[in-house]
């Protein structure tokens, strides 16, 4: 499945568990702090929704971010085993992807992921979100941009931080790997 669709169908998931639950498009947008226009062009599915978004959205509609993502509901309660290469794979933007690794354990708090981004001209934006996040490089060479600081990671390296402070990650190798935990607060 293509970027595009991936899109278009987490827009739709967003829009109708919005309309079931009978919350307003103007108090998503209010609760997440961007404009309604932004905010309305997330759910039509005009714009690639930022993962910071899709998970404080889940949170305001109270559901498990992998609702949202793939239309289904956790069902683990006691341990979640997921194979190598059997994650919940979500495609964010062209170079750059993610693999969540505990989508199916019920009332997580928090979310480990692997993440692979190729080499490009354009660094994904900066993005801010709640609680904290590690990321450990799996392979290759990453960019890690937190507030105004920008570091260089090589494979075994690992930067724990406060994710509120804008950030964001770029390869510097061709393609690198790495794992985030994001600690969901």
């Amino acid at each position: 499945m293509s970027a595009n669709e991936q899109i278009k169908q987490i827009s739709q998931r967003i829009f109708y568990l919005r309309d079931a639950l009978d919350i307003s498009a103007e108090e998503v947008a209010e609760r997440l702090s961007i404009p309604l226009e932004e905010y309305l062009s997330y759910e039509r599915g005009e714009r690639d929704i930022p993962i910071s978004i899709i998970y404080e959205t889940a949170a305001i509609l109270g559901v498990d971010p992998t609702e949202i993502l793939i239309g289904e509901a956790p069902r683990m309660s006691e341990y979640c085993v997921t194979r190598k290469g059997h994650g919940v794979k979500v495609e964010r933007f062209a170079g750059y992807s993610f693999e969540a690794l505990a989508h199916n354990f019920i009332g997580r708090d928090k979310e480990p992921m692997i993440v692979t981004i190729n080499a490009s001209d354009k660094h994904a934006d900066l993005v801010s979100h709640s609680g904290q996040e590690f990321n450990y490089v799996l392979s290759g060479k990453i960019g890690v941009t937190v507030g105004s600081r920008t570091f260089e990671l090589s494979e075994g390296d690992s930067i724990y931080f406060k994710p509120s402070i804008p950030h964001g990650q770029y390869a510097i190798s061709e393609t690198a790997k790495f794992l985030t935990i994001i600690d969901k607060e």
